[in-house]
């Protein structure tokens, strides 16, 4: 198992952030992370990631409680968060150069993550000057630069055309062969193109926990199933 997630309580104040989340994710699985806005989802991918601190429950990562082996998880845990914070005035290459140097790796993987996520000829632009679908190939390539057994995704197309949408799903997909990874998107077509299992959550509770075709079920497509779980 690659991650396992039980009792899992956050709250914000008197508000319940996340209620007895309990979810066992298995290696190489690409899973969809859907839910209205303020349903919970970032809440839940920050507590994996060890941004958050949980209230109750635990998370084991690789067999190990996260919270008891927190170096140690997040050496093996890429994240892309949302709002996907760079260092405008650093250049691309200069800031994967850090981020390698964080993580204690080889230089020589730098090259080959660049080139993975299409960023070549961006490379040696200040992380500023590039475009918003630029940026999030940046995001994206500091999240896998250390090859970690665990991808979590919030929105990773966010902004980006349809060809660019094509080629980061593609990366993802690729990733997905090897890795575990949560893809939190709203783009229905994305989780439909990728994921093979979906988790719903609704006002901080899992409502729906299946695989793609279980949970689009009698509904014509993943857009309406969603609408008439949540409404």
């Amino acid at each position: 198992m690659s991650l396992e997630i039980t009792g899992l309580m956050k709250k914000f104040g008197e508000q319940i952030a996340l209620n007895n989340i309990n979810i066992s994710i298995r290696k190489n699985e690409i899973i969809g992370l859907l839910g209205p806005n303020g349903a919970g989802k970032s809440t839940l991918m920050k507590s994996i990631v060890g941004v958050l601190k949980i209230d109750e429950g635990e998370i084991f990562f690789n067999g190990k409680n996260i919270t008891k082996n927190e170096i140690e998880s997040k050496k093996n845990i890429g994240f892309l968060p949302e709002n996907n914070p760079l260092y405008p005035e650093m250049y691309v290459k200069e800031y994967l150069n850090f981020v390698a140097d964080i993580h204690k790796i080889s230089k020589e993987k730098i090259e080959q993550i660049i080139d993975l996520v299409g960023i070549t000829p961006e490379k040696s632009k200040k992380i500023g000057q590039l475009s918003k679908g630029y940026k999030q190939r940046v995001g994206l390539a500091q999240a896998i630069i250390h090859q970690p057994d665990l991808l979590i995704l919030d929105e990773p197309t966010n902004g980006l055309d349809p060809n660019q949408i094509l080629e980061i799903r593609n990366v993802i997909k690729e990733i997905g062969k090897e890795k575990t990874v949560i893809l939190s998107t709203h783009i229905m077509q994305e989780v439909e193109a990728l994921c093979s299992r979906v988790i719903l959550i609704h006002k901080g509770n899992i409502i729906q926990d299946s695989p793609i075709d279980e949970f689009k079920g009698k509904y014509k497509n993943l857009e309406e199933a969603f609408r008439n779980y949540t409404e």
